[in-house]
This record gives C-alpha cells, sequence and structure tokens, in this order.
C-alpha cells in the first residue's frame, strides 16, 4: 500500500481478500487452529515458519488491523495490545531490564507517569523525568550508562505540550539508544514520528484511532530503523534466545527483530492481547479517521478562539492558537492540524473549574477523551489524583486545569453549552 495516500490506507490498508472471500475483515473469533501433524506445529513454536496455532501469539483479525496501522506510521510491523498502558509497558520492557533506566518527558499521561515511575521502578527499572522543553545540555545529563531509551508523546496529554521530536531523536541517537513515541493525540494522520527520527511508536487505540469509545485497546509500531546491533546495549535482542533454542533475532528476522521479539517473547509470556471482536470495532474506527481527525481539529480550533476571547476564562492551550508556546513547533510537526483536546482555565480556580464542568449539558464528564462525543475532565481530581503537587507542576498540569475534549458534534452546538456552563 506505499503508492496509496493516508486516507487510502486507513480504507484498504491490512486486509487484501482473494476470489471468494469476505470483503469486510473477518472476525477470527477462535483461540486455536488445526494442523494435521506434530511437526508443522512444532515449527511454528520454533519461529521457524509463520501461521496462526494460539491467539495470545497471533490472529488473523489482529494482525491485519496491525498491518493497517504499521502502513499509516510508515513502520514495517506492529502488535495490538489490550490496552495503551500495556502498549506503554511493553515497548519499554521488550529492551529494559532490571537495573536498566530510561529517560521520559515529564509532561506524560498520568497512567504514564505512575506505570514508569512507580510501578516499573518495583521492577528494578528507573526513569528519569524531564522536562521535555529542556536544553540539549539538560537532557543529555539525564543520560547514565545503563540508559536504554526515550520516551514522549507527540501531544502531552492533559499539558498539551508539542514535543520537538527531532531534536529529542537526535540526542537519543547520540547515547545509541531508541527513541519512544506515543503519537495517540495527533494519531498518523496529523503526525508521523518516523518521519522526524523516532524508533518506536505507540497508541492507545481506545482514542481517535477506535474513535466510539467501544474499546479499550494499543499498538506498538516499530520503524525498523533502529541499529540494535551497533548500538551494542541490547543483548535480549543481539545475543541468542534460550527460550527459543537459541534464536538470535537481530540475525534472524533483521529489521522486524524488535516487534518479533515483542510479540514472540513478551506477549507469549504477559499475555495483554486484544479480542478479535475489539480489533474488528477497531478497524471500523480506523476506515474513518482522516474524516474524523478534520473534524475534530476544526471544531477544537473554532473553542479554542472563542475561549481565548472569553473574560470568564483565565488561560487556554491549544497549538492552533498563534501566540500558543507550542505553535511553531506545532506548524513543523502538525501543520495539518494537532488534536481535538484543549486545556484551559476558568477565572475562581478549582471551584469554578468544577462547577463549570458540572454545568454542562452537551458535554459529558467521563473518564475518556478522543471519541465522537465531546467530554470534558478535571485531571487534577481524576486522571493525575495520584500525583502530588510537585509532580502535577512537572506532568504540566495545574488545579484549575479543564481537559476538554472536542467531538465531531456540531460546533455551534459545542460553543453554545461552553457559553452557559460559563454563565452558570
Amino acid at each position: 500500500m506505499s503508492d496509496y495516500r493516508i486516507e487510502t490506507k486507513c480504507i484498504q490498508s491490512g486486509y487484501t481478500p482473494e476470489n471468494g472471500e469476505p470483503r469486510v475483515l473477518p472476525i477470527y473469533q477462535s483461540t486455536t487452529w488445526k494442523y494435521g501433524s506434530t511437526e508443522q506445529m512444532g515449527k511454528l513454536f520454533d519461529l521457524e515458519e509463520s501461521g496462526y496455532f494460539y491467539t495470545r501469539l497471533a490472529n488473523p483479525t489482529n494482525d491485519a488491523v496491525a498491518a493497517k496501522i504499521a502502513d499509516l506510521e510508515g513502520g514495517v510491523a506492529a502488535m495490538l495490545t489490550s490496552s495503551g498502558q500495556a502498549a506503554c509497558f511493553y515497548a519499554i520492557f521488550n529492551i529494559c531490564q532490571a537495573g536498566d533506566h530510561f529517560v521520559c518527558s515529564s509532561s506524560v499521561y498520568g497512567g504514564t507517569f505512575n506505570l514508569f515511575g512507580v510501578t516499573m521502578k518495583k521492577l528494578g527499572i528507573e526513569v528519569t523525568f524531564v522536562d521535555p522543553d529542556s536544553d540539549e545540555e539538560t537532557l543529555n545529563a539525564a543520560f547514565r550508562e545503563n540508559t536504554k531509551a526515550m520516551f514522549g508523546e507527540t501531544i502531552a496529554n492533559p499539558a498539551l505540550v508539542v514535543l520537538d521530536i527531532e531534536k529529542w531523536a537526535n540526542i537519543a541517537h547520540a547515547h545509541n539508544v531508541p527513541l519512544i513515541i506515543d503519537n495517540t493525540f495527533a494519531t498518523p494522520i496529523n503526525c508521523r514520528p518516523f518521519e522526524w527520527g523516532a524508533d518506536i511508536v505507540v497508541h492507545s487505540t481506545t482514542k481517535y484511532m477506535d474513535g466510539h469509545a467501544t474499546s479499550v485497546g494499543g499498538a506498538v509500531v516499530d520503524s525498523g530503523n533502529f541499529d540494535w546491533e551497533k548500538a551494542g546495549k541490547f543483548p535480549g535482542l543481539t545475543t541468542p534466545d534460550a527460550s527459543y533454542h537459541g534464536i538470535t533475532y537481530t540475525e534472524k528476522f533483521g529489521k522486524a527483530a524488535y516487534i518479533t521479539k515483542l510479540t514472540a517473547q513478551v506477549m507469549r509470556d504477559l499475555g495483554s492481547i486484544p479480542s478479535p471482536h475489539n480489533a474488528f470495532l477497531l478497524n471500523l474506527g480506523l476506515e474513518t479517521l482522516p474524516l474524523r481527525m478534520e473534524r475534530h481539529c476544526s471544531n477544537a480550533q473554532a473553542v479554542a478562539e472563542y475561549l481565548s476571547k472569553n473574560d470568564k476564562v483565565s488561560w487556554v492551550k491549544y497549538c492552533g492558537l498563534p501566540g500558543d508556546k507550542y505553535y511553531d513547533l506545532a506548524q513543523k510537526y502538525l501543520p495539518n492540524g494537532s488534536c481535538g483536546v484543549i486545556s484551559f482555565g476558568v477565572k475562581g480556580g478549582r471551584e469554578a473549574a468544577v462547577k463549570f464542568m458540572d454545568s454542562l449539558k452537551l458535554a459529558a464528564i467521563v473518564t475518556h477523551v478522543a471519541d465522537a462525543r465531546t467530554s470534558v475532565l478535571h485531571p487534577a481530581s481524576h486522571t493525575h489524583r495520584q500525583l502530588n503537587d510537585a509532580e502535577l507542576e512537572a506532568a504540566g498540569v495545574t488545579p484549575d486545569l479543564i481537559r476538554f475534549s472536542v467531538g465531531i458534534e456540531n460546533v455551534q452546538d459545542i460553543i453554545a453549552d461552553i457559553e452557559q456552563a460559563l454563565n452558570a
């Protein structure tokens, strides 16, 4: 599908039926596949042949959707996971073990912050959080001899920091480690991090990719560009794996070494797979992703402009607004639009923010973001509730911050709802 534009890939990539086969991607709702001999199945277990034998490792429905996402991002391969949290964990855990370290932007989703800073620390993997706007000297100073990766979000949730991907990629590569980017908010419609030097991309497909709040899911995409052998830091990929009869992933699978290990070893042992039915629903969402992203972004731009002129609003963050701190970076990385999420504060602080949210009628207070329906959340009370004040500040979350996810309804109805809630 490399010759087609991204809108066509959203429809056509991943699944090409033969004569007499279903035109729509089928749901292979089966745990197992039958074989005629033990030798045939043995070759699958030894990674000597490709094929299906157990859905925890591979399923045709899941694989077709993963292939579509890989094509959209410009990667060599991808793997679906049961959630975005699982995707973030797997992406790091595939190349880090106890005693290792990685560097992460401090402006990341609250769940990711806890996963990396608390849970993975219990596994012996340490993280250093850095201000995403830090200069090169500060970023370089965060590295250690045992550093194995850098991690950041294209557009931070909910601080809406736009990461300078190219700068971060250059620093990561200078230290012989890959840059992992969470591209959930931008989606490959508005940004393709591999084109700016990133090596691995993760998604919470629960958000815009699904688009309808029906299915929790995640994805990890491998660019195939990072040279694991030359880096000399990743024995899990470059030395024999005893659990697969001494296979060395880089030797046997080349550019697909990272994603093959991720599937054959990490997913095999931890098993955070999506159901084939959820993958099917995700595929339906992907087919309309370009149309929805265009509407999300145009609606959000109009809402951000309205908020920026309202005297009841103390501040607005949206990188599409001229004068926004990240406007110039957005013009570089996100020239066709960023996302439908806006952060803003109302005069009166936390109490006024809560009253405003409770007065909304069209927009719903939900623990979700980035789907067709307009929704709202108070991160300091909800998604980032476990963080202390210093951690909230580092993550770019102030007590009055309202995360407003603009849906694809008529924008005048959305603005009218905001106006009546502000008046209340």
